[in-house]
């Protein structure tokens, strides 16, 4: 499991980018937020997920959203 930022959110294509704690970006799809809910995430808010291979590069999976 990794920890990291929301960097940008696309709400109206339904995707993001996460900055882990280290420097590398990682794609996400609204799909891979495993609990609360795409909508609710915001840019700058820690999470913590998943490092899953991609033929197209670095992309997170299982994202949850860390408690304030």
């Amino acid at each position: 499991m990794a920890n990291g930022t929301i960097k940008r959110l696309v709400r109206d294509r339904g995707f993001g980018f996460i900055r882990d704690d280290g420097g590398q970006e990682w794609f996400f799809h609204r799909s891979a937020v495993s609990t609360g809910s795409f909508d609710g995430l915001n840019e700058g808010q820690r999470v913590s997920f998943d490092e899953e291979p991609s033929a197209k590069g670095p992309r997170a999976g299982k994202i949850r959203a860390d408690a304030a």
